[in-house]
């Protein structure tokens, strides 16, 4: 019961998050949105997801795609442009709603899919969570982006059936899909309270390097 309880106050406060911050983050953080080291060939990375891609708690500045823009700089300068489409308490139904629009201003050859750990805090069917996805990934595929997915967990107290649901909806989606998949996006983050803020939900400052470790060699290898 107590975690229950524990759960359902996650679950606010993603409702919370939602309609205080329910603003692109290209917005919230002029300037630093499309973040460019643009030659006549470089290569575009489009990121569509939630909270943990929009810095919420922390300066967007030290968050993990800014560290993947200075870590590319180093490596590609002038290879690449990154553009972060992230908004604080975004579903997948909202990150499909946005996508096509995205995918038509920026043409981009890589699109990273961060989304669906708010539909699994709201308990939402992951039925709903495996359709947005599949048609997320298509849509970027129609327009010749290659797709990265980044799995999510969620704590069992919705019961284990739906944990389980939900985190092989990702694994299905990728399978069926053929898409790059990375398991856990939380890899070394989730389950130690050190790297989490106050809130239970969202990673510190000091986790954002290890979520770049977790998504950095697929990127590159796809960016060859």
């Amino acid at each position: 019961m107590q975690d229950l309880k524990h759960y359902r106050l996650l679950s606010a406060l993603s409702d919370t998050i939602t309609r205080k911050l329910k603003t692109p983050s290209w917005i919230l953080l002029m300037g630093m949105s499309v973040l460019v080291t643009a030659g006549a060939h470089a290569k575009s990375v489009l990121i569509v997801g939630d909270s943990l891609s929009a810095g919420y708690g922390i300066d967007p500045q030290n968050g993990w795609v800014n560290k993947l823009q200075t870590t590319l700089d180093l490596k590609r300068k002038g290879q690449h442009q990154i553009i972060n489409a992230s908004v604080s308490g975004e579903t997948s139904s909202g990150g499909l709603t946005r996508l096509p629009k995205l995918l038509k201003t920026y043409k981009p050859d890589i699109v990273i899919l961060e989304l669906g750990g708010n539909d699994g805090l709201r308990g939402q069917p992951p039925a709903i969570l495996q359709s947005n996805l599949t048609h997320m990934i298509k849509l970027s595929q129609a327009n010749h982006a290659k797709v990265i997915l980044l799995g999510m967990r969620i704590p069992p107290s919705y019961g284990s059936a739906y944990t389980t649901a939900f985190s092989d909806t990702f694994k299905t989606v990728a399978k069926t899909e053929k898409v790059t998949f990375i398991p856990f996006f939380l890899e070394g983050v989730a389950g130690h309270p050190e790297l989490i803020q106050a809130d239970g939900i969202h990673p510190r400052t000091e986790a954002q390097t290890r979520l770049l470790q977790n998504v950095l060699p697929t990127i590159e290898k796809i960016l060859k």
